[in-house]
């Protein structure tokens, strides 16, 4: 007879932090979010060897985790993974880019060739939202520059769209460029000085290198929480494997200098995860930090750490676009998902002495949710829906019925075919044979800072009135009640009438 589970599948909202007291030591400017992202032993001292400034990665998904996002997002503090449904030489050429990112020198997505037309030019900037267009001899991001193109450059109202670039663009005779080497001290002086919104920097061979914008002065100034390496300050970043091609990813990844990697599954208790993190710690020992998952229960977090993970990724059909539930009936509420790991992961503490870092994985629909998930248990949260809304993710966007969205598709969409994170270990075939993830859209929200900034001001100042200062102690000390149903439309606004 099957096994029945005693205790109801619950999900974040329906669940409320209690007050606790708050004091000097935890008002907002003093909380602390730093987290680890690997396994430690506290009783050591030894520290995890990365710690995240705030708690959040971005989903292994190709509609969120590509070099521009991740750039961004370690500048913030947080880590992305690079999604793995991809050629290796794809993705490890997204890795190269953000490890070869320097602050304030911006790789050109935005390039053309000067035998196309102004309709390439409206169309591209249609596409990327970028203005300023690097036009190259080759139309890569590093090729001969021969010119910039800028709104100034041409007019709708009279010029053809057949209009050849070479005939309006700024040629590079008449541009003020900067040369590889130099600081991005020198560059924001030349940009103040010759009145320039944006800088080329080019190398010897007059190869564009990087774009350097006025707008980002004063982002550059200081970003005390960049999650970066503090001997050369290149930029962390990570990566998704699957259970298929690791022979032959992993290796590529680290040679690149991947800083983490996580396998990216729907279901990780397999014995195909095993086989990949038992081959990772045979060729490797504990040299390359990786994650497992996904799991939602004691056995599935005991399998992984048994087969040498790093860190623990929890939840199965709560993400967004993700239908697995439905499709599969497989799955558990996150809330319950997240309180049991939590307990296998601090019963595992008390027998070996060694902590392991457990990601809640879905579930999130409000701000509030974040701190839940912390408060149960969780060190860091892996987010897709969060992060697909912003300027810096990979997708279009596009106006749908008068508002503004970002496409926005789970890797068990058939759009992704993504059929490695669905690997059940029979003979490789590519053909999805139904769907567990959606296509679909989701509200632009802009750039991803301010968007951030403010999630982790909701985050500080609702630990600050539980009275924790670090995410610690809100594991150690929250106070959780469940929630009614009536509940919680007493907790929204009600009984009046809103103001449009």
């Amino acid at each position: 007879m099957a096994h029945f589970l005693k205790d109801t599948s619950h999900t974040f909202g329906e669940y409320l932090l209690i007050p606790g007291l708050t004091t000097e030591e935890s008002t907002p400017d003093r909380i602390q979010l730093r987290t680890p992202l690997a396994k430690f032993k506290p009783s050591e001292e030894k520290q995890s060897r990365i710690n995240l400034n705030i708690p959040f990665v971005s989903a292994i998904m190709q509609s969120v985790s590509n070099h521009t996002l991740a750039i961004e997002l370690a500048r913030n503090g947080g880590l992305s993974f690079i999604f793995s449904s991809q050629p290796i030489d794809k993705q490890v050429e997204m890795v190269r880019k953000v490890k070869k990112f320097k602050a304030g020198f911006v790789v050109s997505d935005s390039n053309l060739r000067p035998d196309q037309t102004l309709r390439d030019v409206l169309e591209l900037t249609r596409e990327t939202g970028h203005s300023t267009i690097g036009i190259t001899d080759d139309g890569t991001p590093n090729g001969i520059l021969k010119g910039m193109v800028t709104g100034r450059d041409y007019r709708l109202s009279t010029d053809s769209l057949d209009r050849r670039i070479e005939e309006f663009m700024t040629p590079f005779s008449k541009l003020v460029y900067g040369k590889k080497g130099m600081t991005l001290s020198e560059a924001n002086d030349i940009i103040w000085n010759h009145k320039l919104n944006s800088l080329p920097v080019i190398d010897e061979e007059g190869r564009l290198l990087y774009f350097v914008f006025r707008k980002d002065y004063d982002n550059h100034k200081e970003n005390p929480l960049e999650l970066s390496h503090p001997e050369d300050k290149t930029l962390m970043v990570g990566a998704g494997i699957n259970s298929r091609d690791y022979e032959e990813r992993v290796p590529a990844l680290i040679a690149e200098g991947v800083d983490a990697l996580c396998i990216d599954s729907s279901d990780g208790y397999s014995v195909w995860q095993a086989k990949t993190l038992d081959w990772i710690r045979k060729k490797y020992g504990d040299e390359v930090i990786v994650g497992a998952g996904n799991v939602v229960d004691a056995e599935g977090f005991r399998f992984l750490v048994n087969h040498g993970a790093d860190f623990v990724k929890v939840g199965i059909g709560g993400g967004s676009i993700c239908i697995t539930r439905e499709q599969k009936g497989i799955g558990r509420g996150q809330a319950s998902a997240v309180i049991d790991v939590a307990n296998a992961r601090d019963e595992y503490y008390r027998e070996t002495g060694i902590y392991i870092p457990i990601c809640s994985d879905g579930g999130i629909v409000h701000d509030y949710h974040m701190v839940l998930a912390l408060a149960m248990g969780a060190d860091f949260l892996m987010m897709g829906r969060y992060f697909a809304r912003f300027d810096e993710s990979p997708t279009q966007k596009l106006k749908i019925n008068g508002n503004m969205v970002k496409e926005y598709w789970g890797e068990g969409s058939n759009r992704a075919k993504n059929w490695q994170r669905y690997d059940t270990g029979g003979i490789a075939d590519k053909t999805m044979k139904f769907e567990e993830g959606v296509d679909s859209y989701v509200p632009y929200a802009g750039p991803m800072k301010e968007n951030l900034d403010q999630t982790l001001s909701k985050i500080r100042s609702t630990m600050s009135s539980c009275g924790t200062a670090t995410l610690s102690e809100l594991r150690e000390n929250a106070k959780i009640t469940l929630v009614s149903a009536t509940s919680i439309v007493e907790g929204g606004a009600h009984d009046v009438i809103q103001k449009e």
